[in-house]
This record gives C-alpha cells, structure tokens and sequence, in this order.
C-alpha cells in the first residue's frame, strides 16, 4: 500500500498544480468584484434576465452543439458499425484514417475549412465551374455546426466502435439461432449492447462542441458567437477576469450536470439486460 501512494505521488501533485489549483482560483475569481471583495455581482449580471443578452449565447452554444452531436450519432454511429464488420487488416488502415486528421493542429483543421468555404474558396469554385449557383455558407451557424461535425466526428466513431468490436459473435450467432434476422438482432442485440458507447461518444463530442471558441471565431463571425467566446473575451480583451470566472462556473456546473445525467442514464442501460428476442 505505501509503495502505491508513492508511484502515486507524481500524479497527485501533476493533478494538484494543473487542474485543481486552476479551478480553486477560477471559484475565488467568480465571486470577486473589482475592488477584490466578495460579490454576486457576476452570476447576477450573467443570468439577467431583464437583458438575456448571455443566456442568449448560453443557449446558442447549447442548440449548436446539440444539433452537431445529433448529426454526428447519425453520421458516427453507421461509420463504426460499418467499421466493426471489416476484416482486421482493413479495420486497422480505416481506423488508423480516422485518427490521422486529429494528429493535425486544430487550428489548422479549421483554416481548412475557411478555404473550402469562402465566397472564392474550392467548393464555389468547383460550383462555378459547373454553372451551378454558389454555396455562400461563411460565417453562418451552418458553418459553425460543420465545423463542429468535422473536428468532433472521430470522438463519437471510436467510442461506438470500440464497443461494437468487443460485442461476443456468440451473442450474435445465438440470435440467428433463435431466429432472429440481422434487423431483430441490430435491434434487440447490438443497438442495446452498444449503449454505453453511444452515450460516450454524446458526452465526448458535446463537451467540446459546447466550449469551443475558435470554430466559432473563424466559421461563425462576430454574429455568432458561442460562450467559450465570451470567456475568452472576458479574460484577453476586457480584462473582468471576475466576470469570465463566473461565466466558466456556470459552464463547468452545466456540463457536470449533463455528464452526471448520461452516466446514470448508461448505468441504467448498460445492455446487460437489453438483449431480448
């Protein structure tokens, strides 16, 4: 026991200075006005609800990252189905492709898609060409959800798949046996099995789709911008540190809360007794 608090020792103080002392001070921060005393001052301005003007930007990046959570199960979920029923040596190369993307900066993931996108960007171009009208999508929240789906899609692939190739073909062949054929048993075997991937992959790409700043800065524009914006406002332009702190409390108390909410909904639906034929 004492050699394992030692080998442990070095995680507790990485986790100690990283992420503990950070969120201390972002809680001590919150509740300071300017002059540094205690103050309600920035919750209450935040949920004003007289000028909802934030709440507003809270619930666009909560509708946004929302919609591209959904687009991206629809898109997510077939991609690792799909990829669960290949041969070993094709999974491999095909799952290897998934990753190499999130290998690139994702700064420069999104600049990628400023190119393709602009007014005079490759997909107009190619659209002119073919004497079809123009897809004028910058600066949009279409550009801002595509953009969310492009970056976040693999973080909702590989949960799924890393359970659907873990699935025991004896489940499967037993279905067969009972007479069950591949729709009753994609419902009824695999779709219940593969629940607490679905709900891993939900929890990994709405975190991100909901904070993110940067997608929003460059697909988006000013008129679209989402929370982490905000934030991010907060602490590089303005300065009122105290406000940003209370606005990344309210943040971090939505998403435990959403997170708490999916973990008890897996733990309920585990798949364990889901396989009913």
């Amino acid at each position: 026991m004492k050699k394992f608090r030692i080998a442990a020792l070095p995680f507790a103080v990485y986790a100690g200075i990283f992420i503990v002392a950070p969120i201390v001070l972002i809680f001590m921060y919150s509740f300071q006005g300017a002059g540094g005393d205690f103050t309600l001052e920035n919750f209450t301005r935040f949920f004003n609800f007289s000028d909802p003007t934030y709440l507003k930007v809270l619930w666009r990046s909560i509708y946004l990252a929302a919609i591209s959570t959904v687009i991206c199960l629809l898109l997510g979920y077939p991609m690792a189905y799909i990829l669960s029923r290949l041969p070993n040596r094709v999974r491999g190369i095909l799952s290897f492709l998934f990753v190499l993307p999130m290998w690139m900066n994702f700064l420069l993931r999104t600049y990628a898609w400023m190119t393709l996108l602009e007014r005079t960007g490759i997909i107009n171009t190619f659209l002119t060409n073919l004497g079809l009208p123009t897809w004028d999508i910058m600066y949009t929240q279409g550009a801002v959800i595509l953009g969310n789906v492009y970056n976040f899609l693999p973080f909702m692939i590989l949960p799924i798949y890393n359970v659907l190739v873990k699935i025991d073909k004896s489940v499967l062949e037993a279905s067969a046996d009972l007479g069950g054929d591949s729709g009753v048993t994609f419902r009824k075997v695999i779709l219940p099995l593969s629940i607490p991937g679905v709900i891993s992959g939900i929890s990994m790409t709405f975190m991100p789709a909901v904070t993110t700043f940067v997608i929003s800065k460059l697909l988006g524009g000013g008129q679209n911008a989402l929370i982490g914006d905000l934030i991010e406002n907060q602490f590089k332009v303005t300065g009122d540190w105290g406000f940003g702190s209370a606005m990344s409390v309210v943040l971090m108390i939505l998403i435990l809360g959403a997170m708490q909410i999916m973990q008890r909904y897996e733990d309920e639906n585990d798949g364990s007794g889901g396989v009913l034929l």
